[in-house]
């Protein structure tokens, strides 16, 4: 059994070998050592709009292409030339011929010419569900099927696009949906194939926030074991009974997140979110690798204020009003942070930035709230900000959802797409260079009160409306 130590080192060093994101131009897997050469030329795209064309051939040879370009140095032989389709704004460019071969001859050079074309790339929504109270969807990785939260506390099971009739978790008598509470968010762990773990958050009779272990059943993989249940975490939050954030997650170095609200009322009364001796209004960071009675969790070392007295060893990050929904994305970890009066927020960092401080009640976005302590020394801002408006014209509650990982609409990759309690829309942005880019609206059906994102095991998204709705976020058909 691995040590908690030896885990963690692991998990900083599979951190250290994320590949970076947005090379325009990767190296080949394997030296290719020969004499012949192809030229790939490209036509048709806007003038600094990147392609992004796959090249591979013998001996594993395989590279990336962002612009026209001689490769050199090829092995004799035959060549694939993949170009994917891109997006700019809501125009997808698409070559032509997406997949070509070459035959890579000693001395020669072989040509292959990429012709684009650019349409309006239209997205659409498709019910898929109608529960009661759903609140949020998920999916072991790879799985076909997905699971759909109910906020009074089960968990449905919905297969080959009908829904099982025996859920796969019920805890009604143990979950209270008053307010904002109920049970709210679900996460497989990453070996879940092997160690049938999942976790869920959700609010208890006595107002705690509360993260548990459950196991699935080895007799039938569509129902838990009901025995078999560890409490993680259990976190006081007395008073109001909103704000209560609502996710936990398994990051990218197989620590398990939960986000916090900062406990209710207007303004955080308690100021719990700047107090770091105080669990609410934070990013927490557990290690659950090794759970058990004893020892339901273990501090990871690198947590940034472990050891100081004072602050709690388990926090993450602080300066949180309520995140009801975040999403790692490889090396980042985005947070839509609901605003209090005037702005909403998406706060963006990298997976091993430990320690920051998003403001909260100093700052709302990037305006001042507390205007007698307004002091932004040591203040991480939001990458992205909205203001309400007037009436609310803009939104009122900001939906968090995901960075867009499925096959079915490839333009898409890299978009993180949010939504909007009061807007009903859908909307997305690229976050690239230390910057927020190509923001873009989608046109799709109305939907009143967006309340939440899903993904499913393939990362196609979805959207959960308040009324129990669930939508798959689609290709609208060609007129």
């Amino acid at each position: 059994m691995l040590t908690s130590h030896l885990r963690t080192l692991l998990a900083a060093l599979a951190l250290l070998l994320l590949p970076a994101c947005g090379s325009d131009d990767d190296q080949p897997s394997t030296p290719p050592g020969g004499s012949g050469a192809l030229t790939v030329n490209l036509a048709g795209l806007p003038a600094g709009l990147p392609a992004a064309v796959r090249i591979s051939g013998p001996a594993s040879y395989a590279k990336t292409i962002g612009s026209g370009q001689t490769l050199s140095g090829l092995a004799p032989g035959n060549y694939t030339v993949s170009a994917d389709s891109i997006l700019s704004g809501n125009l997808s460019w698409s070559a032509a011929t997406p997949v070509q071969n070459a035959t890579v001859a000693a001395d020669s050079n072989a040509v292959v010419n990429i012709s684009y074309s650019g349409s309006t790339l239209a997205l659409a929504v498709r019910e898929v569900a109608n529960v009661s109270g759903a609140v949020f969807l998920t999916a072991p990785s790879g799985d076909t099927r997905q699971f759909i939260v109910e906020r009074s506390g089960r968990i449905l099971v919905m297969q080959d696009g009908a829904l099982l009739g025996t859920p796969f978790l019920d805890i009604r008598n143990r979950v209270a949906s008053v307010g904002e509470g109920g049970l709210l968010s679900m996460a497989f762990h990453p070996d879940y194939a092997r160690n049938g773990w999942f976790f869920i958050y959700f609010t208890d009779a006595a107002n705690n926030i509360v993260v548990e272990r459950h196991s699935v059943s080895s007799a039938n993989r569509n129902l838990a074991e009901p025995s078999a249940v560890l409490e993680i975490i259990r976190i006081p939050h007395p008073g109001a009974t909103n704000h209560y954030g609502g996710l936990v997650s398994f990051g990218p170095d197989g620590m398990l997140y939960l986000a916090t609200g900062d406990g209710g009322g207007a303004g955080d009364p308690q100021g719990n979110a700047q107090n770091l001796n105080s669990l609410l209004g934070k990013m927490l960071r557990l290690d659950v690798a090794d759970s058990r009675g004893a020892q339901p969790y273990v501090i990871p070392p690198s947590n940034p204020f472990v050891g100081q007295s004072g602050r709690r060893a388990e926090i993450w990050a602080s300066g949180l009003r309520n995140p009801w929904r975040y999403a790692f994305d490889g090396d980042r970890l985005y947070i839509a942070d609901v605003g209090q009066a005037r702005r909403e927020e998406v706060d963006i960092a990298g997976v091993k930035q430990a320690g920051l401080n998003y403001g909260w009640n100093t700052m709302e976005g990037t305006l001042c709230y507390n205007a007698a302590i307004c002091n932004k020394n040591g203040l991480t801002l939001p990458a992205f900000e909205y203001d309400h408006g007037n009436n609310n014209v803009n939104g009122c509650s900001i939906t968090g959802g995901f960075v867009y990982r499925g096959k079915a609409i490839a333009e898409l990759a890299g978009r993180y797409f949010y939504s909007d309690y009061c807007g009903g829309y859908l909307k997305s942005f690229l976050y690239k260079d230390d910057g927020v880019t190509e923001q873009a609206s989608w046109a799709i059906a109305d939907i009143d009160a967006i309340q939440s994102f899903g993904q499913d095991g393939d990362g196609e998204l979805y959207l959960i409306a308040a009324a129990g709705k669930v939508y798959r976020i689609v290709r609208a058909p060609k007129a």
